[in-house]
């Protein structure tokens, strides 16, 4: 959790995860044929571990994270497949722990990942298997509420 430490920061990343495709969905249904919406993809990665935070000065201040986290997360969505999030062990625990086992799928194959060697990794559940509904209606919260998550 970012800025603030919090113990379900991987629930709520899950959630608006979700949130976040289930909208990619809907707006590229809306643009459909016109701007041949149906070629836009959308990978998401999401991993659990330690970061630093910082504004960088500068004639573009901004917000910035810096950490192995950040490259493993990267690592997840680029090796992660269009319309899935793709989570890393320490995430996967973390939900689990949570109670959201029906959440989240172990991925078959481990993955290869540069500089990171061969991981398992796990696949959350959205869209055809139902998770996508349920947890989207308990994240609509997400937009308005994206570094604090209240359940």
């Amino acid at each position: 959790g970012l800025p603030e430490r919090s113990n379900d920061h991987a629930v709520c990343m899950v959630q608006f995860a979700i949130e976040m495709l289930r909208i990619f969905r809907q707006v590229q249904n809306e643009l459909g044929d016109k701007l041949d919406a149906h070629k836009l993809e959308l990978r998401t990665g999401i991993h659990s571990g330690p970061v630093t935070a910082g504004v960088l000065r500068g004639e573009k201040a901004r917000y910035q994270l810096f950490g192995d986290s950040v490259n493993t997360t990267a690592r997840h969505e680029s090796s992660g497949k269009p319309g899935r999030i793709h989570i890393s062990k320490e995430t996967a625990t973390l939900i689990s722990q949570a109670g959201h086992d029906d959440w989240i799928r172990p991925r078959v194959n481990k993955v290869q990942m540069k500089g990171k060697g061969t991981l398992p990794t796990w696949w959350v559940n959205t869209g055809e298997e139902g998770v996508l509904t349920e947890v989207s209606e308990q994240a609509e919260w997400a937009w308005s509420s994206l570094f604090y998550c209240q359940n």
